[in-house]
């Protein structure tokens, strides 16, 4: 089992601070593992301006995972249209990727 953490010190901490509440979301990236996931993705999220906070990757028996916390606070693409250029990335790497807002995810994921 192969498992890859990357975190970075931002201005304020992902639960608040200088963040603007409403502009994180949370994206999932689930597949077979190949070379050029993160890249590929993280390139979509450069070319959006979407800033990312926190990523954790994981391959387990050759299925990749990934969950990734990342700011839309100083981006001009729409969530929809962000959503669908991961998602279109994701089919055509054989990937299911979900963007969800970040107040959808904590609501779904509560106890």
């Amino acid at each position: 089992m192969q498992s890859v953490q990357y975190g970075c010190k931002i201005s304020g901490q992902l639960g608040g601070g200088n963040l603007e509440e409403g502009k994180r979301l949370i994206i999932s990236v689930l597949g077979h593992d190949r070379v050029g996931i993160i890249a590929a993705i993280a390139g979509i999220l450069a070319e959006a301006n979407v800033n990312i906070l926190d990523i954790s990757q994981t391959i387990l028996q050759g299925f990749f995972t990934m969950i990734m916390v990342v700011d839309m606070g100083s981006s001009k693409t729409e969530l929809s249209s962000l959503r669908d250029l991961l998602t279109a990335k994701g089919q055509e790497l054989g990937l299911q990727v979900t963007v969800q807002h970040e107040d959808i995810f904590n609501f779904m994921h509560r106890i």
